[in-house]
């Protein structure tokens, strides 16, 4: 395809950043939501050709690459069907217009947005809706062999929809299932689930599980507390499997930016409103105290300074109890287009935000989502490009999972005018493919890796020219793998001032 020979003509597996740009951190994923449901972000409208929807999925990554951003969260799996080929579920419509059809011509997209992110050193995120199974329950538009119509009695209708019941084991292990099929047939970077569990309560409606809480309570519990445990079986039993199939392929949750609100119990924020525990029978603490994911990405769309569910309040309260696990702060970009109200006119609320969850040293920022970055003005993409994402930033390590470093190169350096040409070798003990870090010194400076003004590249090569060395530096390089553990920095070499 001649669009792909171009795209590779354009890219290289070299990130650089203009060293302009003030500090920040090293260490910090900056994500955004790609949604694929009633195609919000991607593809842009369904039953484009293949070769149009690659090339808008390229564009979004591009557009991220220049602003800073090192990982996507795409939803593949939007209600029961799917955006690669499977052995369970259907082509997703939102492809081709057609449940069941597949793209045209055919391709599987979940591969080739893996390779396309990786190839720009992004992370992907593999998101899954796991409990929505119709978004119309009076339309089935699935072929017969679907769950939906092989297995009606694990389907409950709830507010027009059509969802799994949690309670019904059967249906549970067919989730479980069909995650673990991506986990170990792609070469995804992690598992994430968004906020939909029990689906959100719609007042006057019940949702109608009674024959599966007669059938499976057996140790006559609450209905609340059967339903949270339903749904703690199922996050504890997909963490477990996902770390026996690949221990490395990262599990984390986007969950309602409420657990409780302390009116309820003490433990809660201060807050007013829907919350996971009590609405979506989600107990994420518990999930983050027994450790059962790697992340947690509560959606925080809320200003500072709201009187039921303040940022302000919240983000502070999840840093508490995030424990050893990861924080990754969900930003609501979306309230920024339509008809906002203040303070979300402008940019200032957002980064606002992002300074906050830094001063809270939180590990991340996700944006929800994509596409509301093309509906509002530029200054923020500007601001992030310029000044908040203006360094290299890679993801934060996870130790828990593993800790071995790589080795550190062997830096050698070749000099032609102001032209600094840097090439390494490394010893490969371990057998994925690794990255690295290139980090540029003055003369006067100390080797300091933790600041990411002086690095000037992250690649997948083993070399790399610098074509702006127009002065005396010291240069040294560090090997990534792929869960971000960075080796020891290289022996230092150093050019000649011209």
């Amino acid at each position: 395809m001649r669009y792909l020979l171009l795209t590779l003509a354009l890219i290289s597996s070299i990130s650089a950043f203009a060293q302009s740009a003030p500090n920040t951190p090293k260490r910090e994923l900056r994500a955004v939501w790609i949604a694929t449901i009633g195609n919000i972000d991607w593809p842009s409208k369904p039953g484009l050709s293949a070769q149009q929807q690659q090339q808008e999925f390229i564009n979004q990554l591009n557009f991220l690459q220049r602003h800073g951003f090192n990982a996507v969260i795409v939803q593949v799996r939007p209600a029961a069907d799917a955006f690669y080929q499977s052995a369970y579920e259907p082509w997703s419509r939102y492809l081709s217009g057609k449940q069941n059809v597949p793209p045209f011509p055919q391709y599987d997209p979940l591969t080739f947005m893996i390779e396309e992110s990786h190839k720009r050193n992004m992370e992907f995120h593999a998101w899954f809706n796991p409990y929505r199974a119709l978004v119309s329950a009076n339309n089935n538009p699935n072929p017969p062999k679907h769950v939906t119509r092989q297995h009606p009695d694990w389907i409950i209708n709830y507010g027009g929809k059509g969802y799994f019941d949690p309670g019904n084991p059967a249906a549970r292990e067919y989730i479980l299932k069909v995650i673990l099929d991506v986990v170990n047939r792609y070469d995804i970077d992690a598992v994430h689930i968004d906020d939909y569990f029990y689906p959100y309560k719609i007042p006057g409606k019940s949702f109608n599980d009674a024959n599966s809480f007669k059938k499976y309570n057996t140790r006559n519990m609450s209905l609340d507390d059967w339903r949270r445990n339903n749904v703690n079986l199922f996050v504890s039993q997909l963490h477990q499997n996902i770390k026996k199939q690949k221990y490395w392929v990262k599990f984390g949750i986007s969950p309602f930016g409420i657990w409780r609100n302390d009116s309820k119990d003490p433990e809660g924020s201060a807050t007013n409103g829907t919350s996971c525990y009590d609405d979506l029978y989600s107990d994420v603490k518990l999930w983050m105290d027994e450790k059962w994911l790697d992340y947690v990405a509560p959606q925080l769309y809320w200003e500072n300074g709201h009187r039921l569910a303040a940022y302000d309040v919240l983000l502070p309260w999840w840093k508490k109890h995030s424990g050893n696990r990861q924080l990754f702060v969900g930003l609501g970009l979306y309230r920024m287009t339509g008809t906002p109200k203040a303070p979300w006119t402008s940019c200032r609320e957002i980064l606002l935000q992002i300074r906050q969850a830094r001063a809270q040293k939180a590990h991340g920022l996700v944006f929800y989502s994509m596409s509301n970055f093309y509906k509002i003005k530029p200054e923020l993409a500007d601001s992030l490009q310029s000044f908040y994402f203006g360094n290299i930033a890679i993801p934060p390590a996870t130790p828990w999972i593993d800790a071995v470093k790589p080795s550190a190169p062997a830096l050698n350096l070749q000099e032609n005018g102001s032209t600094v040409k840097l090439n390494w070798e490394v010893d490969k003990t371990k057998k994925e493919p690794l990255k690295y870090l290139v980090y540029r010194f003055e003369q006067h400076q100390e080797i300091d890796l933790e600041q990411s003004k002086h690095i000037i590249a992250l690649t997948t090569q083993q070399d790399f020219t610098d074509k702006q060395a127009n002065g005396s530096y010291k240069y040294v390089v560090t090997a990534l793998d792929r869960l971000w553990n960075e080796s020891a920095a290289s022996n230092i070499v150093t050019n000649h001032a011209h």
